[in-house]
């Protein structure tokens, strides 16, 4: 997305003034106070050389001390005025600034829980951690104060010159001579500093998500011996990163003397030409002393924007990485409008194709039907496509043809929402937050009672390890139920289906992971949490699903055999073959 445009600076011309500006909408009235009172210390603090001038030339010169006086009164209005300005302009700024980020990390928020599936998949944590937090963190420093800073510089900039042209042309002209190589300097160091820090936050991406998921999958890292294999990749990364930060330090460092230099060429070229002048009556004091003071006030600014430099290009650089996460079109299309209250759950597959990659079929000409209150096994091989067929269902993608009904009603008229809030899903790898297990089974709706908490558990058989636990329903599980076996984490997740209470229960490898006294409990509360639901259930293990209603044998993505659990024993085809196998291992 960002090859787009040419450079960051392409990114704020074309986009952010368009996309992040859009947020400050609903606090244009602060935005315009702000840039009053910019447009007031851009000018108040320019004019205090200028009045210095008047002192001397119009008052000092000529022993006027009730003009001094009025003189010194006015500097001293205009620079509570400034003072005041200031005070208001940063504590606003801030505002802003706290505001607008909130808006757009909302904005961020709302727009990845709507991506799809395959979004997700491709999709490091880290980075979309980094646009959520870090990112917007840069924006927040654009806006809190780089932004009413840099405008304040470029106005005090135009003033001074302003005022020194009024004052003296010759003298402005002279003192102004270094600005053209300053401004050539300014805009190399733009275009050097603005690439240095794409390449220091493209690591920084990299970086952050490596640490995320080795932190994460650190048990496996450590089982295998990884260790030291993993700390050389971090180290090259850490290096890569030192290296890019070093190459924009070398641009600072040699920035900010070539600065002094033009400074102090400036000043000695203003002392020499404006020393002769005074001596020769041609200039006066007052005006070689307040170009003096415009010398030293006009490279400060410039001095300040190289400075704004480092948080503008990371602004900049993160403005453009939000933007193109914001403009990512991979959403979750909910164009149904079909939201009915119940469900009686009837299942139809019609002619159903899918494929991740064009043309590359997972799911070939699916053909089948699960009747309400009704149980489906689905079994195959590894690959075989009993997932992706319930990830369909679930509209986590959708099918390249065919269509997919509930009730008669192709699955898009559903309001995405309300499809959802029909069907349950247990995974095997069953994930928990960070959480009470009250808020890990009711997923932090609290509308959802304690009284049914409690029901659920007891129907899945885990209430009375739940009461053992410190706390109860109040016990931490710890990241991802760390602090859980795995039987007991499937149980909860068994209990979070049930206190949402769907028409369509789905159990996806549900009790591939559990011992046998866990699995005794599954299969125990299965059959009292299947009764009277439509229930599609994906297993390897064959004797978790010989009370089904019908088994739906995949291969390849391809129907091959349909039926009750003795009848396709009785076929002695792909069916029987797998059940011997699964028993010559038992």
């Amino acid at each position: 997305m960002l090859n787009k445009y040419k450079s960051p600076y392409k990114i704020l011309e074309y986009r952010l003034l368009s996309k992040l500006f859009h947020f400050i909408k609903p606090y244009q009235l602060v935005f315009y106070i702000l840039i009053f009172l910019t447009l007031v210390i851009g000018i108040v603090e320019p004019s205090r050389p200028y009045m210095i001038q008047i002192a001397i030339d119009k008052h000092i010169a000529l022993k006027d001390h009730i003009g001094l006086l009025v003189i010194i009164l006015w500097m001293l209005g205009l620079l509570f005025l400034q003072t005041l300005s200031q005070y208001i302009l940063v504590y606003l700024s801030d505002w802003l600034g706290q505001h607008v980020v909130k808006d757009i990390r909302t904005k961020i928020y709302t727009h990845v829980i709507q991506l799809n599936a395959t979004f997700h998949n491709n999709t490091p944590v880290g980075r979309l951690v980094m646009r959520n937090i870090s990112d917007t963190e840069k924006l927040l420093d654009v806006f809190s104060h780089d932004f009413a800073a840099v405008l304040a510089d470029l106005l005090q900039l135009i003033a001074m010159a302003a005022f020194m042209l009024y004052i003296n042309w010759k003298l402005a002209l002279l003192s102004l001579t270094t600005v053209p190589l300053l401004i050539a300097g300014t805009y190399l160091f733009k275009k050097k500093i603005a690439s240095a820090y794409k390449e220091v936050n493209d690591v920084a991406t990299k970086l952050n998500s490596f640490i995320q998921s080795r932190i994460t999958g650190m048990s496996i890292i450590q089982i295998f011996n990884r260790e030291d294999a993993e700390l050389i990749n971090f180290k090259m990364l850490n290096e890569a990163y030192r290296k890019a930060n070093d190459k924009s330090n070398k641009y600072y460092s040699l920035y900010y003397p070539s600065l002094e230099i033009m400074r102090a060429i400036g000043m000695s070229l203003l002392i020499w030409y404006g020393a002769k002048g005074v001596i020769n009556q041609v200039t006066t004091l007052g005006s070689l002393t307040a170009f003096l003071m415009y010398i030293k006030m006009f490279f400060r600014p410039v001095s300040h924007l190289a400075e704004h430099f480092n948080t503008l290009q990371m602004g900049l650089v993160s403005s453009g990485r939000i933007m193109e996460l914001l403009d990512n079109k991979e959403i979750v299309k909910n164009t149904g409008t079909y939201q009915p209250q119940h469900i009686q759950g009837n299942i139809s597959f019609k002619g159903v194709w899918f494929a991740y990659k064009e043309q590359d079929y997972i799911l070939k000409d699916l053909n089948f039907e699960v009747a309400a209150n009704k149980s489906l096994a689905i079994v195959g091989a590894t690959g075989a496509g009993k997932s992706t067929t319930i990830n369909l269902l679930e509209r986590f993608y959708e099918p390249q043809k065919g269509i997919i009904e509930i009730d008669g009603v192709n699955i898009l008229d559903y309001e995405i929402h309300s499809l959802r809030k029909h069907i349950g899903l247990v995974l095997q790898d069953v994930f928990l937050f960070s959480a009470t297990i009250y808020e890990n089974i009711t997923l932090g709706d609290h509308t959802i009672s304690k009284e049914r908490v409690v029901e659920a558990a007891k129907m899945v058989g885990i209430h009375t390890f739940i009461q053992q636990l410190p706390g109860n329903y109040d016990y931490k599980v710890g990241e991802r139920g760390i602090s859980l076996s795995m039987g007991q984490r499937q149980l909860l997740a068994f209990a979070r289906v049930l206190v949402y209470n769907p028409s369509i229960i789905i159990l996806d490898e549900a009790t591939a992971s559990l011992d046998t006294e866990s699995e005794k409990l599954i299969q125990q509360a299965t059959l009292t949490v299947l009764a009277n639901r439509t229930a599609i259930i994906i297993a390897h293990r064959l004797s978790t699903i010989q009370h089904v209603d019908d088994i739906l044998v995949l291969d390849k993505g391809e129907i091959k055999e349909q039926g009750a659990h003795q009848s396709l024993l009785a076929k002695d085809g792909y069916y029987a073959a797998l059940h011997k196998v699964q028993q010559q291992i038992a």
